[in-house]
């Protein structure tokens, strides 16, 4: 793994892997070969594919995973329970959501721990995109070769080789046989 200049990525004292300055890879990330990083980066718990390359100020929590040969973009928030598989276009800000309901504390006020909720989650299925500044929510699967616009907030569904934009995002239409690439 190099951090996108040729240049190893090494361990620190405290565990964390460092690959130049203002990089932050704890010790249970899992990268694929020739995976590209920019500075800013914070992953922990994650899996990341061959081949992705991964813009800065990206956060990427544990039990997330992304494929083969992706481009997540700068800027971007991949929490836990988000599975993005091969060929993935992730554009700039892009934030994916885990909780349908989200607090911050329990019916007795107590600060929420991990015990106190379930993790939702959401599949960006192969070679699909999605535009910069969208958001998606929990529950839901993005389809193959799918395109999201720029600023969608994605509810439901998005089916195969369909275009959505739009707040809630919906579909326009499809794409054709000449326009997919997988």
């Amino acid at each position: 793994m190099n951090n996108g200049k040729g240049k190893p990525v090494n361990r620190n004292g405290n565990g964390n892997a460092l690959a130049g300055e203002h990089l932050s890879i704890a010790p249970n990330v899992r990268l694929g070969e020739n995976v590209k990083l920019s500075k800013f980066i914070n992953m922990y718990g994650c899996e990341i594919g061959d081949n992705t390359k991964i813009g800065a100020f990206v956060e990427i929590q544990k039990n997330a995973k992304v494929g083969k040969n992706c481009k997540i973009s700068s800027h971007t928030f991949i929490c836990e329970g988000v599975d993005i598989e091969d060929g993935v276009f992730i554009g700039h800000s892009v934030t994916f959501i885990n909780d349908s309901y989200p607090r911050a504390v329990t019916g007795n006020g107590e600060l929420q721990t991990e015990q106190d909720w379930v993790v939702e989650r959401t599949v960006v299925k192969k070679g699909a995109s999605i535009g910069s500044g969208s958001t998606i929510l929990s529950n839901v699967v993005i389809g193959e070769n799918a395109i999201v616009g720029a600023g969608s907030v994605v509810t439901k569904d998005v089916p195969a080789n369909a275009i959505a934009a739009g707040n809630p995002a919906r579909v326009f239409r499809y794409i054709t046989e000449e326009q997919r690439i997988a």
